[in-house]
């Protein structure tokens, strides 16, 4: 359970941040989740300060900030803890400009800290296939089953993000249709591939849902007839990875990072994949290399182990 979260602050900064939580919850509309996280991020800063008043949030110097940053630095926090903490930070003092006048430009000179590169986490092409094979087979109704194995079909023959695949609207894809236009972030429209046992998954749905679908309606819906949401595909896949034991990291994201892995594998140019996943920056999708040269390695080293052991057999 976690611990109450308490502020070592007058009473007038005390009220300030009420009135914060209150903005955050009723005009910005944040989860209690993010709520209680930015709240606790802040609660680290005023009690490193200790009795903090509307003084010091007026006249806090770079170096005060500084040294509470250091501090959290010290205490071995990751880099995206601590890039969530500023932002808390930033976030209240900006509010606190916007809503009250209470100014101080010192907090603004702070860098987020760069935050560790990951590895995009890819499935192996034996985990995906397994995974497509049994995602009819934990819906409710045999309709959702197909369409569960639509979007995800799409998700890794075609690399979309799982928001692309349910924004298409029933029209998009034709039975005819070999590539689909997709309008990625920042509105950039791109071309994938449709391939044909993706579009025949989709035509099997079609074929199965019971609502009467026109031109522009979402063309993946939920129980209800409405536009099918993310974490209805999430809540599946978790199910299906529970079933057939595969590791938490094999999200509807995977699949789309499998996509450019396995391409990769097989001798696709890396410009080729940057255009088909939409990649403003060449840099994003080579660290798609690194996930090669990692699933290799392990290869390798799997050979070399069973070599050895056979030549020890021989041997012994």
């Amino acid at each position: 359970m976690k611990e109450e979260i308490k502020f070592n602050a007058t009473k007038e900064v005390k009220d300030l941040i009420f009135q914060w939580r209150g903005f955050l919850k009723n005009e910005r509309r944040y989860s209690v989740h993010t709520l209680d996280a930015y709240l606790r991020d802040l609660s680290f800063f005023i009690n490193f300060f200790e009795n903090a008043d509307v003084a010091f949030l007026k006249d806090a110097e770079i170096r005060d900030f500084r040294r509470y940053i250091s501090h959290r630095a010290a205490l071995d926090l990751k880099k995206s803890s601590l890039a969530r903490e500023l932002a808390a930070i930033k976030n209240f003092f900006k509010w606190l400009s916007l809503k009250h006048k209470i100014k101080n430009s010192a907090v603004f000179l702070l860098s987020t800290p760069k935050r560790d590169k990951t590895l995009p986490k890819a499935a192996g092409a034996d985990d995906v296939f397994e995974l497509l094979e049994q995602s009819p087979y934990f819906a409710k109704s045999d309709w959702q089953g197909l369409r569960d194995k639509a979007v995800m079909m799409l998700l890794y023959g075609s690399g979309l993000r799982i928001s692309e695949a349910l924004n298409l609207n029933f029209g998009d894809i034709t039975p005819s249709d070999i590539t689909l236009k997709i309008k990625g972030k920042g509105k950039k429209e791109r071309l994938v591939p449709l391939l044909p046992v993706v579009v025949d998954a989709i035509k099997a749905y079609l074929e199965k849902v019971p609502y009467d679908l026109k031109i522009g309606d979402p063309l993946f819906v939920g129980a209800r007839g409405e536009r099918l949401l993310a974490r209805i595909i999430q809540r599946q896949m978790q199910k299906i990875r529970a079933y057939i034991g595969l590791a938490d990291s094999v999200t509807p994201h995977a699949l789309r990072h499998s996509f450019a892995t396995h391409l990769l594998n097989e001798g696709c140019d890396l410009r080729a994949i940057q255009e088909l996943l939409g990649h403003e920056s060449l840099s994003t999708t080579e660290r798609y290399t690194n996930v090669s040269l990692e699933t290799l390695q392990k290869e390798y080293n799997k050979a070399y182990a069973q070599n050895t052991n056979e030549n020890t057999k021989k041997t012994s």
